[in-house]
């Protein structure tokens, strides 16, 4: 069974009535200036999108992509087969760290969504400011998101940055960092412990977790 996630309606049409349902609760009766997005399959972006131009169409909704692969921006269409899926790779890409956005392709669900003109602004995104981010959130805020998290996020504060003062910003960060523990995130956190986080370890007389010691699990 191939759920061909990248051109199957059903993608885009559940965030319609799940997501996007979901944003409107939220905000009802309350002001929402931005929907801020990267995309992966589109799903989201078009569900979501279509949601909020129908019921709330003075939300501006910005779409991002990674700098090093603007496909979008480059105007060049995907070649399709007859069942919507890409033939070959976009020329326009090229290898980028914000694993679960843009493929090497412009999926057929997203290229809908362009013909709708859902989206007000396109934003590209680098991948050093998402790891960066991705890090600020993690030891600032206690969020722990993957480096597609820290790209929205990184996204939401550009649109910040220059939209009039009491703007509402809404960005969401749909993964979380455990699945980015092998990639460019964590390359500069060594494997084993240093000695300043051994002392913090050593800190919780309940609960210690010490390498080439036994664990100590008090209830």
């Amino acid at each position: 069974f191939l759920c061909s996630q990248f051109e199957n309606e059903a993608n885009p049409n559940y965030h319609a009535q799940t997501t996007g349902p979901e944003i409107l609760k939220d905000f009802a009766g309350k002001r929402l200036d931005y929907f801020v997005t990267g995309y992966g399959t589109g799903g989201t972006f078009q569900g979501v999108g279509r949601v909020l131009k129908a019921a709330r169409p003075d939300t501006k909704i910005v779409l991002l992509e990674p700098e090093a692969a603007q496909l979008l921006a480059s105007g060049t269409k995907t070649e399709r087969k007859p069942s919507g899926a890409p033939k070959a790779s976009h020329p326009a890409f090229a290898a980028h760290p914000i694993q679960g956005w843009t493929p090497d392709f412009i999926p057929k669900i997203l290229e809908d969504a362009q013909d709708l003109n859902l989206y007000d602004e396109l934003v590209p995104i680098g991948g050093p400011e998402s790891i960066a981010t991705a890090k600020l959130l993690a030891s600032q805020e206690g969020i722990f998101t993957g480096i597609s998290g820290g790209g929205t996020m990184a996204g939401a504060l550009k649109v910040a940055a220059t939209a009039p003062k009491g703007s509402v910003i809404l960005c969401m960060l749909a993964d979380t960092s455990e699945r980015y523990m092998t990639t460019p995130l964590y390359a500069d956190i060594d494997a084993d412990m240093n000695e300043e986080e051994l002392e913090i370890a050593k800190s919780t007389p309940s609960f210690q977790l010490v390498p080439d010691k036994e664990p100590v699990l008090q209830m």
